[in-house]
């Protein structure tokens, strides 16, 4: 009797927490993984993309050749986070909070690169991602409006 009461509580509190389809569930996993896999990427002491791809901790690679270097590298990345990250709170009250995290997130790792050994902080980097963030809200805001619409 016990256990069937813990059992059907159990699940009604995860159904109240996760109420979203199948879809979202995936979307939010990549989201939080893709959280997980910046935080390594930032916080590693050189360039771990080049030591893998060169053999090399001091050389980043250049996903798009551009006049301002790797900085186009933190775009992609923090547009792709923002994007998907609000993506999967669309339809949920956190969705600005979402947008504050990730907004914060990029300006303090880029802010960690002063005390993180062989990384230095850049304002194109700075920039690069607080763009990122910013340009997939705007996007994420759009589509939001454009749906509601629809």
């Amino acid at each position: 009797m016990i256990f069937k009461s813990f059992q059907f509580n159990y699940i009604k509190l995860y159904y109240s927490i996760f109420k979203m389809d199948n879809n979202n569930h995936i979307i939010r996993f990549i989201f939080y993984l893709s959280v997980i896999v910046l935080l390594v990427l930032y916080l590693f002491p050189g360039s771990l993309i080049g030591y893998i791809l060169y053999n090399d901790l001091s050389t980043q690679p250049n996903l798009i050749s551009n006049p301002i270097g790797t900085s186009i590298n933190h775009f992609i990345y923090f547009f792709y986070l923002s994007t998907i990250g609000l993506l999967s709170y669309l339809d949920n009250t956190s969705f600005n909070k979402i947008f504050i995290f990730i907004f914060l997130l990029s300006v303090i790792l880029e802010i960690l690169h002063l005390i993180v050994p062989n990384r230095s902080f850049e304002y194109l980097d700075f920039i690069a991602n607080i763009s990122g963030v910013l340009v997939g809200y705007c996007l994420m805001i759009i589509y939001k409006r454009w749906k509601k619409y629809e």
